[in-house]
């Protein structure tokens, strides 16, 4: 572990130290630079701890095109040099690694909001797209309630993920098509993928997601892990408590020694859309001008992050108009819009889910519920990290008003001695992207791929046994 953590802690470094040649362009630092710049002497650990699984073989795609997985024995033969045995789809298999491919990784963490994209060993995604996507309409069927989905044209806007599960395959399928090829302009067949995965996302869609990298994309291999581990790798931690608020969903989960405690994780459907949502709303409440309900989503995403903030007293906030603190923001059409209590009533809802008619807890009070779910012998020590992760916790007083709920949170339910410790970076807004980006980079990690030789040879299933 002391590999990992030595290197993890001192990501990231300035990059003009360090000019690395490798086959991608751009400024990606391999695992020997990291070495030179940092004297770290790594040693050859498996990566248990991590629960990541074998590493890749690049296969062909003419291989991949001789048939699908059905023709399992003639597949076997050709990926014996990656798998030692296999008992059976439902037995268990011992692989044995392949050597590693020499390519660096292409790293994706897919969200509800935005899919962020770029190479392993890189500090920032080179990428970050809507997740939405424009699809024809007459070769599927119509979204005709869903408010903004319908386009001139004959499209349709998409909406693959929603509150952080995959929903629309076809439209997913796309959307990496354009990021990759298009994004990115990488040939998928040449390239591993690590990908991130929603804590509470069925398991039936680790399968899809394999079936799509595999068969569609036809990538030579492909790693999948929990968006809570990857927020704690970008901090150089391997045991905590990862809180997550993006925009389609918030996600409250346990990790220990590299492991998501799915048991105790605890999700709020109450994020950054909804939060633009509710603060349209209130605009409209507060002046019924039909200009600011015609106002684009764009703008009132502008709005949200530029002017909004978590207050620490609400109800004292709310009730004291000398506390609202009005300021007036210019659009892009030459209007204004001025703002008073809305900017600190605008993101309360993710604290107090009440205030949108629902009954479900706020995310300190799902925080404090998945520490309360684990082992009392490893409370403390998951409570000493909680890693913050996701755009919607960027609002100003976000971190001190968490702190400060999660603590009373403890003492109400006699836990006085739990004293949280968050950990909020400043761009932890990509920080599930930039904990895959570094620990695909890492050498002991490429040892813990699937490849295609795998996949064809075991199905989709294997990624249950590999991931879990």
């Amino acid at each position: 572990m002391s590999g990992y953590r030595s290197v993890i802690k001192s990501f990231p470094f300035s990059m003009k130290e360090v000019k690395a040649k490798r086959e991608v362009p751009g400024d990606l630092l391999g695992l020997k630079d990291w070495a030179g710049l940092l004297g770290t002497q790594f040693c050859n650990q498996k990566g248990q701890d991590l629960g990541l699984g074998p590493e890749p073989r690049a296969e062909r795609r003419a291989s991949s095109e001789a048939g699908g997985r059905a023709s399992g024995e003639g597949r076997g033969r050709a990926g014996s040099g990656a798998l030692a045995s296999v008992s059976g789809r439902s037995g268990s298999r011992r692989v044995r690694r392949p050597p590693s491919l020499g390519r660096v990784a292409v790293v994706v963490d897919q969200g509800s909001g935005f899919i962020k994209a770029g190479f392993g060993g890189e500090r920032q995604p080179r990428l970050m797209l809507k997740s939405s996507s424009l699809v024809p309409t007459w070769d599927r069927p119509v979204c005709t309630r869903a408010p903004g989905c319908g386009l001139a044209g004959g499209v349709e806007r998409a909406h693959p993920i929603k509150h952080g599960v995959v929903v629309d395959w076809e439209a997913l399928e796309g959307l990496w098509e354009r990021l990759l090829v298009g994004g990115l302009r990488v040939c998928p067949e040449q390239w591993p993928v690590l990908v991130s995965d929603s804590p509470s996302a069925p398991p039936a869609s680790r399968e899809k997601v394999a079936e799509l990298l595999f068969e569609a994309l036809v990538v030579p291999a492909c790693h999948m892990a929990s968006t809570a581990l990857l927020a704690l790798c970008s901090t150089g931690a391997f045991s905590g408590l990862a809180v997550e608020a993006g925009a389609g969903v918030c996600h409250a989960t346990p990790v220990y020694a590299g492991h998501s405690w799915h048991e105790a994780t605890f999700r709020l459907d109450i994020a950054g859309s909804t939060l633009s949502r509710y603060l349209r709303d209130l605009l409209v409440a507060t002046c019924p001008d039909p200009s600011l309900r015609a106002l684009p989503r764009k703008a009132i995403t502008q709005l949200k992050k530029r002017c909004c903030y978590v207050s620490l007293d609400f109800e004292g906030d709310l009730h004291n108009s000398d506390r609202h603190h009005p300021v007036s923001f210019c659009l892009g059409n030459g209007c204004s819009v001025c703002l008073s209590s809305e900017r600190f009533r605008c993101p309360e809802p993710i604290f107090q889910p009440s205030l949108l008619g629902q009954a479900e807890p706020g995310l300190p009070a799902l925080a404090f519920q998945a520490l309360q779910r684990v082992p009392a012998t490893l409370r403390t020590r998951l409570a000493n990290t909680v890693v913050l992760a996701g755009g919607s916790t960027l609002f100003p007083g976000f971190t001190e008003r968490l702190e400060m709920e999660l603590e009373a949170q403890c003492r109400r339910h006699g836990y006085g001695a739990l004293r949280p410790h968050l950990v909020a970076k400043p761009g932890r807004g990509t920080a599930v992207w930039t904990g895959g980006s570094m620990v695909a980079s890492l050498r002991s990690f490429q040892q813990r791929w699937i490849t295609r030789a795998m996949y064809q040879e075991c199905g989709s299933r294997l990624v249950h046994e590999v991931f879990n």
